[in-house]
């Protein structure tokens, strides 16, 4: 993982989220998407810093915050501003298509 994306928990969670925009992955090991979507989010993350924060929920580790956020496909992206959800998507996207996500959230 890149020094860009956090890992997250519930421990950490709740802070990570609070101040600006961030995008969290919730995916799980196993998941051939969610291995695909990890070099975009990468590269992403090195990009947009200055934009945005990056996160991820590995759902087998933390039942209960994918129970929370009610993900039940993944991976799915959840974009939070200030602590709020303002936006998700399902599935695998490419770069361009995440980079217009993020920026709907300014």
């Amino acid at each position: 993982m890149s020094n860009n994306i956090k890992e997250l928990n519930e421990s950490n969670f709740s802070k990570e989220i609070e101040k600006g925009i961030v995008l969290v992955d919730f995916f799980a090991q196993w998941c051939g998407p969610c291995k695909m979507l990890a070099p975009i989010l990468e590269e992403l993350s090195e990009e947009m810093k200055d934009q945005a924060s990056f996160g991820k929920i590995d759902i087998d580790k933390q039942v209960k915050l994918a129970s929370t956020y009610q993900v039940t496909s993944i991976p799915t992206l959840v974009l939070f501003k200030d602590g709020k959800e303002v936006d998700r998507i399902v599935g695998l996207k490419d770069a361009k298509a995440l980079k217009e996500f993020i920026k709907k959230a300014k």
